[in-house]
């Protein structure tokens, strides 16, 4: 891998730059999450609110992220924080799996129609075109570094934007073809994804592709 051939310098200048992206991150996910749980409470949308819980994992990963950062100097403590951070944020996800799952089923089988948000729909948007970019940026660094946990962070703002474009699709459909079904089922979509996730934190599975070790 090529980290191993960055200057001290250089090494440095990436933690700083994946510091800058990261704190970046908390604070996107800190303000869509506030945003996404008020927006599904006023507007009964289990979707939206298993989103905004979603960011707040979100925020947990960047501060996990963080976390590595802080400890790059030191290469066992870095090994520590990288194996830790895996199976605290799969446990997360796992928790976020079963709430989904039981929320939106609970939605299906009891007919409850949400209403309609356009907070949310904006909300949705803006997320799918801001965490593209954010992800490929960290993760180009977390390659660099050579480390799994900064690539697992970028995968896990990545996957924020798929959540984002799966929520966008049940909102719009809610809205425009009222096919009140759309949302939970949009929610139900998630979980695989969101369990996916989870299984490979909580086994402490490698998610750094490109050679990265």
């Amino acid at each position: 891998m090529g980290a191993t051939l960055l200057t001290a310098d250089a090494r440095a200048d990436l933690v700083a730059r994946s510091r800058r992206l990261n704190l970046a991150t908390l604070g996107y996910n800190a303000l869509e999450g506030v945003i996404a749980i008020a927006a599904g409470v006023a507007a009964g949308s289990v979707a939206l609110i298993g989103f905004g819980i979603d960011s707040g994992i979100e925020l947990t990963a960047s501060v996990v992220a963080l976390w590595r950062l802080n400890a790059d100097a030191d290469h066992a403590r870095r090994e520590r924080v990288e194996r830790t951070s895996h199976r605290i944020i799969g446990a997360l996800f796992m928790a976020l799996a079963l709430y989904v799952s039981v929320d939106a089923g609970l939605a299906l089988w009891n007919r409850e129609a949400p209403g309609e948000s356009p907070v949310g729909i904006v909300l949705a948007a803006a997320s799918v075109l801001v965490m593209p970019y954010l992800a490929r940026a960290k993760r180009r660094i977390g390659i660099a570094l050579g480390s799994r946990a900064l690539t697992a962070e970028a995968t896990q703002t990545s996957l924020c934007m798929w959540l984002s474009a799966i929520l966008l699709g049940g909102l719009l459909l809610n809205a425009l073809a009222g096919w009140w079904w759309a949302d939970p089922v949009a929610a139900l979509a998630m979980v695989p994804i969101i369990a996916k996730e989870g299984a490979e934190g909580l086994r402490g599975a490698p998610t750094c592709t490109d050679g990265c070790h």
